[in-house]
């Protein structure tokens, strides 16, 4: 009797699931250098450095709340309060170094106070973020709403919904300063970037943080401190907050309560989406969340610069979000 060759039926391949791997990791690096590639052949006066300082300046509060952000993604959760932590950050600040609060014996003390008091009361106002999500067991999504909606409110009473406006080179150095001739701000933004890329891939919280992203029951059965890494994180994204209001009002020379941080959660969600983070968590990259920034800000330069109303920027930004959610599917079904 003849043998009958079996023929076993081949491996179900996919070549498009290998294209979206190699776009999930590397597609936002190639859609900045295409921005870029654009930008020098259409946009006026596109490679000068007055460019490259509107552009850095706008991006490193994106980017600094986008660390957070991050980091609140990679557990799982979400952080809408980011923008109105940096509204009242914003309103604390002039109204402690104007002396409006208390009498200052000096000048600098109030400078001082007007860091320290303000990244206070924003980690204080994150870790009660983490303490609603932790201990309420509320939703991220729902917690968060409530100083979103909340916290511009109470940034509003603190200035009576005034315009306060301030020259004070001292305590604008962290929104106008430079060092060596690069913006001091963008300096800030690359240490944050730095450090808490290498506390997620270097430390224990950094595993902690991701393992309960992947997967928060097996972490728990691990042993892993799942309330307190919660809490750490919002803090985190707190105080980052609060940092990015001072440098925007150090950088306008003034404090309203009623724009500074408006919009800012979408614009670092959709700045850690492109980057290459995971929504669902488990995963993140707080290079790629720089990255995501940096494409968010070019596709809005490339349309202003270009003649195109803001309008179709916003249209241009959610695009782009839809894009990077579906690449992340594509590559993780």
């Amino acid at each position: 009797m003849a043998e009958t060759a079996v023929t076993l039926p081949s491996p179900d391949k996919r070549p498009w699931l290998e294209v979206g791997t190699f776009l999930t990791r590397y597609g936002s690096w190639l859609a900045l250098a295409l921005l870029i590639l654009v930008n020098l052949a259409i946009t006026p006066n596109f490679a000068t450095w007055q460019t490259l300082n509107v552009n850095l300046t706008q991006v490193c509060t994106i980017v600094i709340v986008g660390v957070g952000m991050t980091l609140v993604i990679a557990t799982g959760g979400i952080d809408l309060s980011v923008g109105a932590l940096m509204a009242i950050a914003g309103a604390l600040a002039p109204l402690i170094f104007l002396g409006k609060l208390f009498p200052l014996p000096h000048p600098l003390v109030g400078i001082a106070l007007a860091f320290v008091i303000p990244l206070i009361a924003t980690a204080l106002l994150g870790l009660f973020n983490g303490w609603l999500i932790t201990h309420l067991r509320i939703q991220p999504i729902i917690a968060t709403l409530v100083l979103f909606i909340a916290g511009r409110g109470i940034a509003q009473v603190f200035t009576n919904g005034n315009l306060q406006v301030f020259n004070l080179p001292e305590f604008q150095f962290i929104g106008l300063g430079r060092l060596f001739g690069i913006p001091f701000q963008a300096i800030l933004m690359v240490i944050i970037v730095v450090t808490v890329a290498w506390v997620l891939r270097r430390t224990v919280f950094g595993r902690e943080v991701l393992a309960i992203g992947g997967n928060e029951r097996a972490a728990r059965l691990a042993g892993i401190p799942v309330a307190s890494v919660k809490q750490r994180v919002y803090l985190i994204s707190g105080v980052l907050s609060g940092l990015a209001g001072l440098i925007v009002i150090a950088r306008n020379s003034a404090a309203d309560a009623n724009l500074v941080g408006l919009g800012m959660e979408l614009d670092a969600i959709a700045a850690v989406a492109v980057g290459g983070t995971l929504l669902t968590g488990g995963r993140a990259s707080v290079i790629g969340t720089l990255v995501g920034a940096l494409i968010i800000q070019l596709v809005r330069y490339t349309l202003l610069a270009n003649g195109v109303p803001d309008a179709a920027a916003l249209v241009a930004k959610a695009a782009i979000i839809v894009l990077a959610v579906w690449l992340q599917r594509q590559n993780y079904r």
